[in-house]
């Protein structure tokens, strides 16, 4: 039937060729009417100006035209080559030589090809025959050269295979490089390089040549295997999936995979449910969740010490600064330099209200995270806890911690200011010193149970420092309302809800 013209249209120029094009028999020359030749000459012209697509699609008109032309698969292997697709190379190369022998120059090519592969008794054939046909001198001079380079690599790798069953990997290793700068593409080489670096605890090393083999051979479930074999053992369960994955792409019935997949799918799960209950500040569910981990993992080292640090950071921020710090001190022992965990203690200490301990973690933090906000503000922080401490504070006035809720402070208030109230006292010089501390009492449970002063008093400001003009205000605002509140009232605050209330101090 024929095509509309709607449908001849939208085919590409390509398929429209093929299509209007008779298929040519093997040895028979179909070019009659010289399309074959002006595709070539088309695609040179193209190749030439570096439009190398446009020139692809000729040179496979011109193969698919005439395939006992050798000059089609001859510029074709060139634009793959300049494409630096070599694997879809090579069979043009070996097709032009199967049809023309004596083309010296392709079989040079062919011989380069085979030499970066790692295929050195075939790249040594091809440099042989091109010596003993007829080349050009500058085809002599490379094919010379690279026999004695073919050579010299037999000579390397026999004593590369030596070292490694020797257990010399780095010594191994070392001639196993100036292999690969010749035989980029052997993956034989790459594989037992990323061994010696296993072996050598190099693992950074090792990925990197294991993802070249993944690439360079396309069915290299045994690469992924090993990639994510390293990577479970460096701590990193996501990319351990991931390359685990690969492999049951290409291999869904592989045991070993399958089985480590399941393995490391358990942990992850574990894991990334750990991190979304930190993220939810549900921080005790967290810490069970990262103690299951370690149990569900405690041969890899790396998963212990991953789970006790985001165990130091949950207890941190769930003020519990008792729990927190042996935690974070057992992680800082095995890495002096996490700055997380460094981050981490100096907040538990704050909470503990050990400053000093807390400015010394912020300062060696900084050494490791120059430019962390956090670590800047959490210093300049600590720092001012610490100068506040040697005057008043609140939190001591009271008897309770940091950490304590409103309903503990009002509960210490209470009882401290039935204490220390004045009345209590006969003496002229106690009734004096109850005043004062009275005082305090109150501006403690003032700041206290107010969430904006008390956060400028965690922050390291005493909202009723009369030195400066807001704690002043305050100040002034407290006493003139101090005589009418009700120390002990439901909400405790002056003017509150617990009805009219005073008492006289009896100053003389």
């Amino acid at each position: 039937s024929l095509l509309t013209l709607s449908a001849l249209a939208r085919l590409g120029s390509y398929t429209l060729f093929l299509l209007l094009t008779a298929v040519c028999p093997p040895g028979v020359n179909c070019d009659t009417d010289g399309s074959v030749e002006s595709h070539l000459a088309m695609g040179k012209k193209l190749l030439a100006a570096g439009q190398l697509a446009d020139a692809l699609s000729h040179f496979h008109a011109a193969v698919d035209g005439d395939p006992q032309n050798y000059m089609s698969f001859y510029r074709r292997a060139t634009v793959y080559l300049a494409m630096g697709k070599s694997k879809s190379a090579l069979p043009d190369l070996s097709r032009v030589i199967e049809l023309k022998p004596d083309f010296t120059s392709a079989r040079l090519q062919r011989g380069n090809l085979l030499l970066k592969q790692g295929n050195l008794d075939e790249a040594e054939s091809d440099f042989k025959r091109v010596l003993h046909s007829h080349p050009t001198a500058q085809e002599q001079t490379e094919a010379h050269g690279q026999l004695i380079r073919a050579d010299e690599i037999q000579r390397l790798l026999a004593q590369a295979k030596a070292a490694f069953s020797a257990k010399d990997y780095p010594g191994a290793a070392a001639m196993l490089d100036t292999i690969i700068e010749t035989c980029v593409w052997d993956v034989g080489s790459r594989e037992t390089r990323a061994e010696c670096f296993i072996q050598m605890g190099e693992n950074g090393k090792a990925i990197s040549d294991l993802k070249a083999t993944s690439k360079l051979r396309s069915d290299n479930t045994k690469a992924f295997l090993q990639l994510s074999i390293i990577y479970y053992h460096l701590g990193d369960h996501e990319m351990s999936l991931t390359e685990v994955r690969e492999c049951l792409k290409l291999d869904p019935d592989h045991k070993q995979c399958y089985a480590h997949y399941k393995k490391v799918k358990k942990l992850n799960k574990q894991i990334m449910s750990a991190e979304s209950l930190i993220q939810d500040e549900r921080y005790e569910e967290a810490v069970s969740k990262y103690e299951a981990v370690m149990e569900t993992e405690p041969n890899v080292p790396q998963f212990s010490h991953n789970a006790k640090e985001r165990i130091c950071h949950a207890l941190a921020q769930a003020q519990l600064p008792g729990r927190a710090i042996p935690v974070c001190s057992e992680v800082l022992e095995a890495e002096p330099e996490n700055a997380g965990a460094l981050k981490d203690r100096a907040e538990a200490y704050i909470q503990d209200e050990q400053y000093e301990e807390a400015i010394g973690d912020y300062e060696e933090a900084e050494k490791h995270s120059e430019n962390d906000r956090q670590v800047k503000e959490g210093l300049e922080r600590a720092k001012k806890l610490l100068k506040q401490s040697k005057k008043r504070d609140y939190y001591k006035i009271l008897g309770v911690k940091r950490t304590a809720q409103k309903k503990e402070i009002i509960k210490a208030y209470r009882k401290m200011a039935q204490q220390w109230h004045p009345d209590n006292f006969m003496d002229a010089a106690d009734k004096k010193k109850a005043e004062k501390r009275f005082i305090d009492i109150a501006q403690a449970k003032e700041v206290l149970t107010d969430p904006e002063m008390r956060a400028k008093f965690d922050q390291g400001e005493d909202p009723m420092d009369p030195e400066t003009q807001q704690g002043a205000h305050q100040n002034q605002h407290f006493h003139q309302g101090f005589q009418g509140f009700n120390p002990f009232s439901s909400g405790g605050g002056g003017g509150g809800g617990g009805g009219p209330f005073s008492f006289k101090f009896g100053f003389n």
